[in-house]
């Protein structure tokens, strides 16, 4: 059975037939996908009676997990959380508690106060949605806040009274989300987390003391769930924080954003599987201002059928930058996807062109 660790990507097949079995409202597929409407923030179940949004709008998940972390919130009239079949006073109890106040992190106390067994929670949470209510909270919460951080330098430029300055706001945000270690699970690794302001828009990097673990655009789709299943795969509280791989990263991308760097030498931690990480290094020798194709790659490690894993593989690469999955364009010499943005990829690709020409110029 597939982890929830490791969210599928729903293709665009699927996700076709996801929006028809919502426009006919087709009960055979409750429990199967969850849709999240952009336009109001809301997530709901297939058979919602709402007003159907457009394709554009729909954002389509596996699980309410996955919707969450993504910084919806269960729609008040189809109730995704409480269908196909009715759930125990106690869980619309809690439901609609964090509704009320989806920033807090939850003690054994806020229980107490509800007269509420925080252990039969758990299990009713756990038996109901697959995750323990404390997941359920974690996630509420983090999508609110990583949503936040998202929007935080539109806001900052705006000046709006619910704003705050980039490195504030990230530790204040981010604090809201992870909190600190978990103190019954005995494990004390701690990540911690910047936000670094570069030319094209602010990015998020985590790392340990030894090395660097993610480095995301801010505004990326998905990020929440990036993160989350960061936390999850290495056991770890996240936080706010600097470390000296983080430091190293901000230098070097100073360096490189003012054409004056092309080899980044920040120790990095790839946390994949074997074939991930052995495409990730065929990423690394592709030079600055040149491209490749998944083909080509897939060709070069010996496996020229395997091009579509080499895709997989490219986008799940979690350094973006350093590990220059934005080198690698179609076939057909367009540019194809780019988890930061095409527009991005462009000037990146653009702007390691033109470093390449000025040294062979030197």
């Amino acid at each position: 059975m597939r982890s929830r660790e490791e969210p599928q990507v729903i293709s665009a097949a699927n996700q076709q037939e996801y929006y028809q079995a919502l426009v006919e409202k087709k009960s055979e597929y409750e429990g199967v996908f969850y849709v999240g409407v952009k336009t109001t923030g809301v997530f709901c179940r297939p058979t919602c009676p709402a007003r159907k949004p457009k394709m554009e709008n729909c954002e389509f998940y596996e699980t309410a997990q996955e919707a969450l972390l993504a910084s919806f919130r269960p729609c008040k009239r189809c109730r995704p959380l409480s269908h196909p079949n009715q759930v125990s006073d106690l869980v619309r109890l809690l439901v609609e508690a964090v509704e009320e106040n989806p920033e807090k992190r939850w003690t054994n106390q806020d229980f107490q106060k509800l007269s509420v067994d925080a252990s039969t929670a758990r299990r009713q949470f756990k038996k109901r949605f697959g995750m323990t209510f404390v997941e359920y909270a974690r996630a509420r919460r983090m999508g609110l806040a990583l949503k936040q951080i998202r929007e935080g330098h539109a806001v900052i430029d705006a000046q709006l009274s619910t704003g705050y300055e980039s490195s504030s706001g990230f530790r204040d945000a981010f604090s809201r989300i992870m909190g600190a270690a978990p103190t019954r699970s005995g494990n004390n690794k701690i990540l911690k987390a910047s936000w670094i302001d570069t030319r094209l828009g602010p990015m998020m990097a985590i790392a340990d003391e030894e090395a660097l673990y993610l480095l995301e655009f801010v505004d990326r789709r998905g990020l929440e769930r990036e993160v989350e299943r960061l936390r999850q795969r290495t056991k770890s509280a996240i936080v706010p924080g600097y470390t000296a791989p983080i430091r190293s990263i901000e230098i070097e991308l100073d360096a490189y954003f003012d054409g004056k760097l092309t080899e980044f030498k920040t120790p990095l931690y790839l946390l994949g599987s074997p074939f991930q990480k052995e495409v990730w290094d065929q990423l690394l020798q592709i030079p600055p201002g040149q491209t490749s194709s998944y083909g080509e790659l897939a060709a070069t490690m010996g496996k020229p059928t395997a091009y579509r894993a080499v895709a997989q593989a490219n986008g799940a690469n979690q350094l973006a930058i350093v590990i220059p999955c934005h080198r690698v364009i179609n076939s057909s010499g367009e540019l194809g996807g780019y988890g930061g943005g095409l527009s991005r990829k462009q000037w990146l690709l653009h702007h390691e062109k033109s470093m390449s020409t000025a040294t062979l110029h030197e």
